[in-house]
């Protein structure tokens, strides 16, 4: 499984229970296909810096999770589909910054020569 952050803008003119029940969708994919979703941070209201689909404010959310690459299309699909969402970003998080470390690739044999005469010397 690999680390993710989705950003979700919602219509700000949306209720609360609908923008509840956009999420929990969301979330609820991501669960049912084995993902994980570690962190839902409600940022709230923010207005826009230019107008958006004709609106000037969004409902900011941030969704950290891990999950699989067709866990992430599907998630895609369905952001893109809902008509409540203005924009939606998914960004995969690199390894080194999700605190996790890749094993060290075997050196090339070109590598292992010099090592070797480099110990003989």
């Amino acid at each position: 499984m690999r680390p993710y952050e989705v950003v979700v803008i919602l219509d700000a003119s949306l209720e609360e229970e609908v923008i509840r029940s956009i999420l929990d969708r969301a979330t609820d994919l991501i669960r049912s296909t084995g993902g994980n979703v570690s962190r839902v941070d409600r940022w709230g209201r923010r207005r826009f810096a230019y107008e958006v689909q004709h609106r000037a404010e969004g409902y900011y959310t941030l969704i950290e999770m891990s999950a699989e690459p067709a866990t992430v299309a599907a998630l895609d699909r369905i952001l893109f589909l809902a008509d409540e969402v203005i924009r939606h970003k998914i960004i995969r998080i690199p390894d080194h910054v999700a605190g996790r470390t890749r094993p060290a690739p075997p050196p090339e044999q070109g590598q292992m020569a010099e090592a070797g005469a480099q110990e003989r010397s």
